[in-house]
Order: C-alpha cells, then sequence, then structure tokens
C-alpha cells in the first residue's frame, strides 16, 4: 500500500517540546472514542493546558484509510501521560465508548476497526520504522494509562479512564506485520 500523508498541523505545534528522531522508542495505538474525524480534530484543537497546548496524538487513520498528521513526531505530543517524550501517538478513529465513557453499563467497545485502517496503520508504521532509528516497539493506550475511576452511573463502581484500542484491535496481525515488539509492563 502506497502512504499518503495529509500534514495538518494544530494550532499550538510550535509550542510542543522539539526532540531528537532518536528519541522515539515506542508508539501507542489509541482509538479517538468519538464518531468521527472531525470531532476529533476539534477536540485536538481545545488548548487544555498552561503552555497553550492540548491533547492529541501525531497520526489520525479515518475510517477509509486516510491518514492525517497533526503533530511532527519531532515534537511531544500530549497523547499518554508518562511517555509522551519517547513515543509516537496514532489515533484510529472508532466510537470505542462513545458518548458514555465511563459509564459502567457502556464499557463494551463493538465497532471494528476498517480492513482500509489496519492496511494504513502498516504502512505508517513501516514508514516510521525508517525516520525513527530507535523504534521498536508498540503500545496499546489502555497498557499505559492504567487508572480507573469511579462509574458515571454508579459511583461505587469503577471503570477504566482509557480502554483504547480496544479488544477487537488485531494485535497479532499488527505486530506481525509491523516486526515491533509489544510493549509489556515487565519489559517496558
Amino acid at each position: 500500500m502506497s502512504l499518503t500523508i495529509v500534514d495538518q498541523p494544530l494550532p499550538y505545534v510550535s509550542l510542543l517540546p522539539e526532540r531528537p528522531a532518536g528519541a522515539v522508542e515506542m508508539v501507542v495505538i489509541h482509538c479517538t472514542e468519538l464518531p468521527d474525524l472531525a470531532m476529533a480534530r476539534e477536540y485536538g484543537e481545545r488548548v487544555l493546558y498552561e503552555s497553550g497546548a492540548g491533547a492529541s496524538g501525531h497520526f489520525y487513520i479515518d475510517r477509509d484509510g486516510s491518514v492525517h498528521q497533526y503533530v511532527p513526531g519531532t515534537r511531544v505530543a500530549n497523547h499518554v501521560r508518562g511517555h509522551n517524550p519517547h513515543s509516537i501517538g496514532i489515533e484510529l478513529v472508532n466510537l470505542g465508548r462513545y458518548p458514555d465513557w465511563w459509564d459502567s453499563r457502556r464499557q463494551a467497545m463493538t465497532e471494528p476497526y476498517t480492513r482500509a485502517q489496519i492496511d494504513a496503520l502498516l504502512a505508517l508504521l513501516a514508514e516510521l520504522k525508517r525516520q525513527y532509528p530507535n523504534l521498536h516497539r508498540l503500545a496499546g493506550h489502555e497498557d499505559l494509562a492504567t487508572a480507573r475511576l469511579p462509574a458515571t452511573d454508579d459511583p461505587s463502581l469503577d471503570v477504566p479512564r482509557k480502554l483504547d484500542p480496544g479488544p477487537l484491535f488485531p494485535w497479532p496481525e499488527v505486530i506481525e506485520g509491523s516486526g515491533l515488539g509489544r510493549w509489556t509492563p515487565a519489559g517496558g
């Protein structure tokens, strides 16, 4: 698959810290948990921090397989607490648990990822391996963001704060197709 990346930098990109390509060791796979790319872009443009920046992945892959870059890989994006300086975030457009992320009755993620998204992801990972010499592992957002919080429908129950990319993400295919190792808590 040939890879075309639509460059659409977020308004605050110049405020994000720079880093050398050698700092990137990991890709973190996310899903937007929003209905569409436009809403994901709108969320990414929101200023959430005193620095003037917001929360965003580096790349977004829409359901049709189109790839959009919001943050250059040589900048640190805010996509996963504690791992931003050495990772690249890739967001797959997917409903996830939208719009009731923390309702204990809505924790099932039922939208499958499209073939076009997975093919585009594999092409993007191959390109990233060429650009970032120390890139050697993949993690899911759920692997790194393990906090739980009270459910909105019943505060006596805890639900995961993050559950993406979720149970329908084809890890074996992506690990095999990318040649990258899967992050584990013991091995980092």
